[in-house]
């Protein structure tokens, strides 16, 4: 599977994450690695957080609801290490467009 992020094609393999108890929402809450090993994580289609290859994670603050907060809290408890969209997307072309 191919997606579009960074205006660049970037090969990934989709993996769900999280507790869900039906299989039925397993897509609200998919996750990406590309063929760096770079993991992207989405709530719905909106990409909050990425575990680089050397295991950094960058993560957004929840700017939407207690869905997506839910999802944060999977990947990392830690809401202090959270980003404004802003810094979230500087790191992200920190760490990934390199």
């Amino acid at each position: 599977m191919t997606m579009k992020l960074f205006k660049n094609d970037i090969n990934v393999t989709k993996f769900n994450y999280g507790n869900y108890s039906s299989d039925n929402y397993g897509t609200h809450c998919l996750a990406f690695t590309d063929i760096n090993n770079n993991d992207y994580y989405f709530s719905y289609d909106t990409l909050i957080a990425v575990r680089t290859s050397d295991g950094k994670l960058i993560i957004r603050q929840n700017d939407w609801g207690t869905t997506t907060g839910k999802h944060l809290n999977w990947i990392n408890e830690d809401k202090s290490i959270r980003l404004t969209e802003d810094e979230f997307n500087e790191e992200l072309k920190k760490n990934l467009l390199n």
